[in-house]
């Protein structure tokens, strides 16, 4: 005789209701199919993974510019850099002296620094000491006061 199916109900990992899984899926289904619950959890894993694997992309991506930066140099004209950092830097004239490769690395570098400056700033906590309760009038003066 064939063994009877049981199948199991289980909350969802999201909503946390109650449901009874696909039969095709078996123990994989975490969720109970609904598209919010399966976006989310979506969403959640791909957030775990890409914690996982930061290198991954920050290898591709300065792989990538690197690749892009030594095919443009096959037509001996210069392109310049596009630049995710506003340093105010003239980038051709900078590019043109150390070279598209130097300052790929150099500016990535700059990304990196800055994000992690960015990453320090957010986990310090502000203290007002309440010593300045008021802008000194000497020091800014607002031009429609005359």
């Amino acid at each position: 005789m064939g063994r009877a199916i049981v199948r199991m109900k289980r909350p969802c990992r999201i909503c946390q209701r109650w449901f009874t899984p696909n039969p095709r899926l078996k123990d994989r289904q975490k969720t109970c199919g609904d598209a919010l619950c399966k976006k989310e959890w979506h969403r959640k894993k791909c957030s775990e993974w890409n914690k996982e694997n930061a290198d991954y992309f920050r290898h591709n991506y300065l792989q990538k510019k690197l690749e892009e930066a030594t095919g443009s140099k096959k037509t001996s004209k210069i392109f310049p850099v596009k630049s995710r950092l506003n340093s105010g830097l003239p980038l051709s004239f900078v590019q043109e002296v150390i070279g598209i490769q130097h300052l790929i690395i150099i500016e990535y570098f700059g990304q990196l620094l800055f994000g992690r400056f960015q990453d320090v700033l957010r986990g310090q906590v502000i203290v007002n000491t309440g010593q300045l309760s008021e802008l000194p009038n000497l020091v800014f003066s607002r031009s429609d006061r005359l």
